[in-house]
């Protein structure tokens, strides 16, 4: 069978990239190659492969969760391109995060919701993220309210959107329980 890496090579389309979904499957050996793949240098091969990552997720939520910790020091990299981040922080949205990476993850979502130059997907992603966090932690409320006000004027029509709905939900946590302590 062709290998990974040259399935990759070959990727010429988003229906492409389904294939190469369909072929990792659940099977946890052709994930970690294709986590190796999207960790890898090579810009071309790395972005292909976070396009892989993204469907592979979306089926398989479960395979990423060993692959956590590195997935978001990755993001920390300033090499990374857009495709990387855009993948890995989607992801991020709808994950279960271990208690030990939260504060990692809060920060660097914070540096990209501030950024007005990160992709405004990876922004709008962030903010997710942030929120679901802040179900754990509610004292970042605060914080990720102030952040997206100073910014919601600034944003283009998919940050405000998001923006105004996270506010939104800050504003009723808030009159439920009158502080942004735990309940």
């Amino acid at each position: 069978m062709e290998s990974l890496r040259m399935r990759l090579s070959q990727m010429k389309s988003k229906q492409d990239s389904f294939l190469i979904a369909d072929w990792v499957g659940d099977n946890t050996e052709r994930y970690h190659l294709l986590t190796k793949s999207f960790f890898a240098d090579e810009y071309r091969e790395s972005q292909r492969a976070a396009m892989v990552l993204g469907h592979v997720h979306d089926r398989q939520p479960h395979l990423i969760k060993p692959y956590l910790p590195q997935m978001i020091e990755h993001l920390r990299r300033a090499d990374i391109h857009d495709a990387g981040k855009r993948n890995i922080v989607r992801t991020l949205q709808t994950v279960d995060l271990p208690e030990d990476l939260w504060g990692k993850a809060a920060d660097i979502c914070f540096t990209f919701v501030a950024d007005p130059g990160t992709a405004v997907a990876i922004r709008v992603f962030s903010m997710t993220v942030l929120w679901n966090l802040c179900q754990k932690i509610p004292e970042l409320m605060p914080e990720l309210r102030a952040t997206i006000e100073d910014w919601l004027d600034y944003g283009t029509a998919g940050f405000k959107s998001r923006g105004k709905k996270i506010l939104k939900q800050i504003s009723a946590y808030e009159q439920k329980y009158g502080h942004f302590g735990h309940p």
